[in-house]
């Protein structure tokens, strides 16, 4: 009798952190604070372990609150959920730092956090207002802090016992190297776009010799035109082996050594990202080989703000 596939509840260590990041991961970019509850809790039951929040969604609590309740029925504990969550741009001052930390932990109701980020590598003018514009509606950078001095300032926060972790996202690979270089404590785990139309190879390859996790949001494209989970090669492949497009793509995510995250509303879908199983090393090639469409989804690489609101799938 054959082994049950187990891809789906692969973790990765953390060699510059405390523990292990789980491989499939539930992103919380949900707009609706109600529909944030009800999704997490739906991912939380499907078997998902990995929540990846920030500030600037506005909707830490809806997660925290959905958290605290399976908590409390006993379906799963602290320790088995790992939370990642994000430092905005407006606070990348050192002494906003913590603060922010601080307002995050509380509404996500945890002791501690197990990964912090530092959402852009964009300081934007420190302040309450999250995206600060000047007269003619341009976004106000902050050019009194530099991005080694933030990460100092994350530095302190794992030194003082309520983080374990820390990253960065949305950064390409000049400024990455920069605070690896710069680092006492070295990034745990990179997010950012990656997907077979923008796999990031160099990038990849630069955190796995640097003991850092690659973790990949918008992996299944947040369908976006031109449609990933429509692309001949991916389709080809998914009814070859009796799968969805989704599970070919998410399985190629994580056998090529990332985490990644999904987002959905629809318990249905849930269910469809979670089971994930162990893609053939033929498929693996022809997904390397095959897939021609190169384009990246999200511009906030470039500017620092958001480029898109998940679309529900």
């Amino acid at each position: 009798m054959a082994a049950p596939d187990t891809l789906r509840y692969a973790k990765i260590p953390l060699t510059h952190g405390s523990g292990a990041i789980p491989v499939l991961g539930f992103g919380t970019l949900i707009p609706d604070p109600l529909a944030t509850k009800q999704a997490t809790r739906a991912a939380l039951e499907v078997g998902f372990r990995h929540f990846d929040c920030a500030e600037r969604y506005r909707n830490e609590q809806a997660v925290g609150d959905a958290m605290q309740e399976m908590f409390k029925a006993g379906v799963m504990e602290r320790k088995d959920v790992f939370v990642t969550t994000k430092l905005w741009n407006s606070n990348h001052r050192p002494e906003r730092v913590k603060p922010a930390f601080e307002a995050s932990r509380q509404r996500l109701k945890v002791d501690h956090v197990d990964c912090y980020l530092i959402h852009t590598p964009f300081a934007f003018q420190p302040g309450d207002d999250q995206e600060p514009k000047d007269a003619r509606g341009q976004i106000v950078y902050d050019s009194g802090v530099t991005l080694v001095e933030t990460w100092r300032a994350l530095e302190s926060l794992v030194d003082e016992g309520r983080c374990r972790a820390i990253g960065l996202s949305n950064i390409n690979l000049e400024k990455l190297q920069e605070i690896v270089e710069a680092a006492r404590i070295k990034p745990a785990v990179v997010e950012v776009e990656s997907h077979p139309y923008l796999p990031e190879w160099e990038l990849l390859d630069y955190c796995q010799r640097h003991g850092i996790v690659l973790l990949a949001f918008a992996a299944l494209g947040h369908a976006m035109e031109p449609r990933l989970l429509d692309d001949p090669v991916i389709t080809a492949i998914a009814r070859r082996l009796g799968k969805t497009p989704a599970q070919v793509v998410l399985a190629w995510a994580i056998q090529r050594g990332t985490a990644l995250l999904t987002t959905s509303v629809k318990p249905s879908r849930l269910r469809e990202n979670f089971e994930v199983s162990t893609l053939p090393e033929d498929a693996m090639q022809e997904l390397r080989d095959g897939v021609a469409t190169k384009i990246r989804f999200n511009s906030v690489v470039k500017t620092g703000v958001p480029g898109f609101i998940p679309r529900g799938r």
